[in-house]
């Protein structure tokens, strides 16, 4: 595609102003509607000069020739109608988080849009911020060495969702970072979750999420809508060096140390200390990596605009979506049987 990509957006409640703002500022990106069931909230949203086009039917909007993608900013349960709708009228989607309701709702979006050609991609915005692109680039370095364990912390006094617990709702951040940052080779293969529900909601407000990795490794994810402090920070563990990501300081976001734990190897000790286990304790410099400001979900409506015009795979893509999906659903069986260790369904990884 030479010209701009016409972009219509479903959705003018919470993240569809956000979607509506960032695609005006995308170049390549032309954003042709706003779609809602409410068209008096749709043009509250645009404002009373916007040249976009608001309707409040999906199918007029699928019909127009102009619009050749589409950003999905409803409810999850609707999202398998509305997605698939999008792709059988031949247009590109980016969803927002989770990518379905449930994994086989979404392997039925992935695979429609694999059978058609389209690009499927999700709006996990996390992945697109400058942090989470650097912590990428140096765990593939091997700066950090072999990952030894990552443990994330999401708390503040949130709001009480009234269709899903804690874990689906805060969790799928956290979820699709380690699927971002991780080698292609580390996977989750079991998951365990614990959770309570200490004001009566009827699901669980406080959660905390354990994950076995496929190379012996540990990761942890808490959960929790009650806490009247915000929290947002990850620590990523490794043989050679220790990042603290926090994302609230946004003067030191990233925390490099080259500080950790060796073990010696027996046959260097002397023999009356070989009974017991002899480590060294390795402390050196902390690194705080300069990192540039932008706007996340500025960045997620590039990568959707390009993976377009240049014919590839979104970063996040629906195979992504499905990962962190597969994740989720082995985290409610295991909630459902008293946090025992639940398997995790594998999906392909690029």
């Amino acid at each position: 595609m030479s010209a701009a990509i016409g972009l219509a957006v479903i959705g003018a409640g919470y993240w569809g102003p956000n979607l509506v703002r960032n695609a005006q500022a995308t170049s390549g990106l032309k954003l042709e509607y706003l779609c809602d069931l409410d068209a008096e909230r749709a043009r509250r949203v645009l404002g009373g000069y916007s040249t976009v086009r608001v309707s409040d039917s999906l199918e007029e909007v699928l019909a127009d020739p102009a619009v050749h993608a589409v950003a999905i900013a409803t409810p999850a349960a609707s999202h398998l109608p509305v997605a698939m709708a999008a792709l059988e009228a031949g247009k590109h989607v980016l969803v927002e988080k989770p990518l379905a309701a449930n994994y086989e709702d979404g392997r039925k979006l992935v695979e429609a849009a694999d059978s058609r050609g389209l690009k499927l991609m999700l709006d996990h915005t996390f992945c697109y911020t400058p942090a989470v692109r650097h912590l990428a680039e140096i765990i593939a370095s091997g700066e950090l060495g072999t990952i030894q364990y990552l443990d994330s912390v999401r708390i503040n006094l949130g709001l009480v969702q009234p269709d899903v617990d804690v874990l689906w709702d805060l969790a799928p951040h956290d979820l699709s970072i380690f699927d971002a940052i991780l080698p292609k080779d580390v996977y989750v293969t079991e998951v365990a979750a614990h959770g309570s529900d200490p004001i009566g909601a009827g699901k669980a407000c406080v959660a905390h999420l354990t994950l076995r990795l496929s190379h012996g490794g540990m990761a942890h994810v808490h959960a929790n809508w009650l806490s009247p402090t915000k929290i947002r920070t990850m620590v990523i563990g490794g043989s050679a060096k220790t990042v603290v990501w926090d994302d609230l300081n946004p003067s030191q976001r990233l925390s490099i140390y080259d500080r950790g734990v060796d073990k010696c190897p027996a046959d260097e000790l002397a023999e009356e200390k070989r009974a017991r286990t002899i480590v060294s304790y390795r402390v050196g410099d902390m690194v705080a990596p300069a990192l540039g400001e932008r706007e996340a979900l500025r960045a997620v409506m590039a990568e959707f605009a390009e993976s377009i015009t240049q014919d590839r795979r979104p970063l996040t893509d629906g195979h992504s979506g499905l990962r962190v999906l597969a994740l989720l659903e082995a985290a409610s069986e295991s909630l459902r049987r008293g946090g025992v260790f639940v398997d995790v369904k594998q999906e392909e990884r690029v």
